[in-house]
Protein backbone atom coordinates (compact mmCIF):
# COMPACT_ATOMS: atom_id res chain seq x y z
CA UNK A 1 0.00 0.00 0.00
CA UNK A 2 1.38 3.33 -1.12
CA UNK A 3 1.14 6.65 1.05
CA UNK A 4 -2.32 7.81 -1.40
CA UNK A 5 -4.18 4.59 -1.24
CA UNK A 6 -3.82 5.19 2.92
CA UNK A 7 -6.87 6.71 4.25
CA UNK A 8 -5.55 9.70 6.15
CA UNK A 9 -7.33 12.81 6.36
CA UNK A 10 -5.89 16.19 5.21
CA UNK A 11 -4.36 19.22 7.54
CA UNK A 12 -6.37 21.91 5.87
CA UNK A 13 -5.49 25.73 6.02
CA UNK A 14 -8.44 27.44 4.53
CA UNK A 15 -8.81 31.19 5.35
CA UNK A 16 -12.56 32.53 5.26
CA UNK A 17 -12.07 36.09 3.53
CA UNK A 18 -14.88 37.65 4.01
CA UNK A 19 -17.76 36.50 6.69
CA UNK A 20 -20.13 37.20 3.30
CA UNK A 21 -18.20 33.96 1.36
CA UNK A 22 -20.54 32.16 4.35
CA UNK A 23 -23.14 33.15 2.21
CA UNK A 24 -22.29 33.55 -1.32
CA UNK A 25 -22.02 30.85 -4.19
CA UNK A 26 -18.92 32.04 -5.60
CA UNK A 27 -15.78 30.36 -7.15
CA UNK A 28 -14.28 30.20 -3.44
CA UNK A 29 -17.58 28.57 -2.59
CA UNK A 30 -18.14 26.11 -5.08
CA UNK A 31 -14.18 24.73 -4.52
CA UNK A 32 -14.89 24.34 -0.68
CA UNK A 33 -17.96 21.94 -2.09
CA UNK A 34 -15.72 20.04 -4.10
CA UNK A 35 -12.98 19.55 -1.74
CA UNK A 36 -15.85 18.52 1.06
CA UNK A 37 -17.09 16.00 -1.71
CA UNK A 38 -14.29 14.46 -1.97
CA UNK A 39 -13.06 14.07 1.56
CA UNK A 40 -15.51 11.37 2.23
CA UNK A 41 -13.92 8.74 5.06
CA UNK A 42 -13.55 11.81 7.44
CA UNK A 43 -15.03 11.01 11.24
CA UNK A 44 -14.47 14.42 13.19
CA UNK A 45 -13.34 17.39 12.75
CA UNK A 46 -10.87 19.50 14.85
CA UNK A 47 -11.67 23.16 14.01
CA UNK A 48 -8.58 25.70 15.16
CA UNK A 49 -9.44 29.21 14.52
CA UNK A 50 -7.54 32.37 15.31
CA UNK A 51 -11.26 33.74 15.93
CA UNK A 52 -10.67 31.79 19.53
CA UNK A 53 -7.41 32.95 21.61
CA UNK A 54 -7.28 32.47 25.28
CA UNK A 55 -4.64 31.97 27.80
CA UNK A 56 -4.32 28.20 27.82
CA UNK A 57 -5.44 25.64 25.39
CA UNK A 58 -9.36 25.41 25.32
CA UNK A 59 -12.19 23.11 23.76
CA UNK A 60 -15.65 23.44 23.31
CA UNK A 61 -17.10 20.65 25.51
CA UNK A 62 -20.84 20.66 24.23
CA UNK A 63 -22.93 17.38 22.73
CA UNK A 64 -24.09 20.32 20.00
CA UNK A 65 -22.39 23.47 19.17
CA UNK A 66 -23.98 26.52 18.12
CA UNK A 67 -23.30 29.24 15.65
CA UNK A 68 -21.39 31.83 17.61
CA UNK A 69 -21.69 34.74 15.14
CA UNK A 70 -19.07 37.30 16.44
CA UNK A 71 -19.06 39.63 14.44
CA UNK A 72 -21.23 42.97 13.54
CA UNK A 73 -22.09 45.29 10.93
CA UNK A 74 -23.19 42.65 8.40
CA UNK A 75 -26.91 41.77 7.28
CA UNK A 76 -29.25 39.92 8.72
CA UNK A 77 -29.11 37.17 6.22
CA UNK A 78 -25.51 36.32 7.77
CA UNK A 79 -26.70 36.46 11.15
CA UNK A 80 -29.42 33.85 10.18
CA UNK A 81 -27.07 31.15 8.65
CA UNK A 82 -27.01 27.99 11.75
CA UNK A 83 -24.73 25.41 11.26
CA UNK A 84 -25.97 22.37 13.33
CA UNK A 85 -23.03 20.61 14.54
CA UNK A 86 -22.48 17.50 17.36
CA UNK A 87 -19.93 18.02 19.62
CA UNK A 88 -16.23 15.76 18.73
CA UNK A 89 -15.80 15.37 22.78
CA UNK A 90 -14.53 11.91 21.77
CA UNK A 91 -11.43 13.94 21.00
CA UNK A 92 -10.51 15.69 23.87
CA UNK A 93 -9.01 12.64 25.96
CA UNK A 94 -7.10 11.49 23.20
CA UNK A 95 -5.97 15.48 22.36
CA UNK A 96 -4.57 15.37 25.88
CA UNK A 97 -2.79 11.94 25.61
CA UNK A 98 -1.15 13.46 22.52
CA UNK A 99 -0.52 16.81 24.11
CA UNK A 100 0.49 15.37 27.82
CA UNK A 101 -1.37 18.16 29.32
CA UNK A 102 -4.94 18.87 30.25
CA UNK A 103 -7.45 21.14 28.39
CA UNK A 104 -9.37 23.42 29.84
CA UNK A 105 -13.08 22.81 28.63
CA UNK A 106 -16.10 25.49 27.69
CA UNK A 107 -19.41 24.29 27.94
CA UNK A 108 -20.87 27.60 26.74
CA UNK A 109 -18.88 28.06 23.46
CA UNK A 110 -19.80 27.38 20.16
CA UNK A 111 -18.59 27.46 16.22
CA UNK A 112 -17.06 30.75 15.73
CA UNK A 113 -17.33 32.16 11.85
CA UNK A 114 -13.88 30.79 11.35
CA UNK A 115 -15.14 27.39 11.60
CA UNK A 116 -18.67 27.26 10.75
CA UNK A 117 -18.18 29.95 7.40
CA UNK A 118 -15.81 27.33 6.01
CA UNK A 119 -17.54 23.85 7.39
CA UNK A 120 -20.73 25.09 5.87
CA UNK A 121 -19.45 24.85 2.25
CA UNK A 122 -17.30 21.66 3.03
CA UNK A 123 -19.72 19.57 4.64
CA UNK A 124 -23.57 21.05 4.18
CA UNK A 125 -25.79 18.89 5.95
CA UNK A 126 -23.38 19.25 9.19
CA UNK A 127 -23.29 15.39 9.75
CA UNK A 128 -19.58 15.74 11.06
CA UNK A 129 -18.86 15.94 14.93
CA UNK A 130 -16.58 18.79 15.37
CA UNK A 131 -14.33 19.84 18.09
CA UNK A 132 -13.01 23.89 18.15
CA UNK A 133 -9.79 24.32 19.57
CA UNK A 134 -7.86 27.62 20.92
CA UNK A 135 -5.26 29.17 19.92
CA UNK A 136 -3.54 29.67 23.23
CA UNK A 137 -1.93 33.81 23.34
CA UNK A 138 0.82 32.42 25.75
CA UNK A 139 2.72 30.32 23.31
CA UNK A 140 5.00 31.46 20.70
CA UNK A 141 4.79 30.37 17.26
CA UNK A 142 7.50 27.50 18.03
CA UNK A 143 5.60 26.10 20.73
CA UNK A 144 2.48 26.14 18.65
CA UNK A 145 3.94 24.43 15.40
CA UNK A 146 5.09 21.59 18.26
CA UNK A 147 1.65 21.41 19.10
CA UNK A 148 0.44 21.00 15.89
CA UNK A 149 3.07 18.15 15.21
CA UNK A 150 1.90 16.50 18.96
CA UNK A 151 -1.98 16.62 17.44
CA UNK A 152 -1.11 14.88 13.62
CA UNK A 153 -1.48 11.82 14.77
CA UNK A 154 -5.32 12.42 14.70
CA UNK A 155 -5.12 12.45 11.00
CA UNK A 156 -4.59 8.81 10.83
CA UNK A 157 -7.82 8.40 12.74
CA UNK A 158 -9.40 10.41 10.21
CA UNK A 159 -9.94 13.27 11.87
CA UNK A 160 -9.64 16.52 9.40
CA UNK A 161 -7.39 19.32 10.93
CA UNK A 162 -8.75 22.65 9.68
Amino acid sequence: MNTIDKLISPALFVSHGSPMNAIAKNAYTNDLNKIGEELKNVNAILVISAHWETNGIYVTDSAHLPTYHDFGGFPKELFDVQYPAKGALGLIPEIEKLIGEAVKRDTKRGLDHGAWSMLKHLFPNGHIPVLQLSLDRTKNFEQHYLLAKKLAPLREQNVLIL
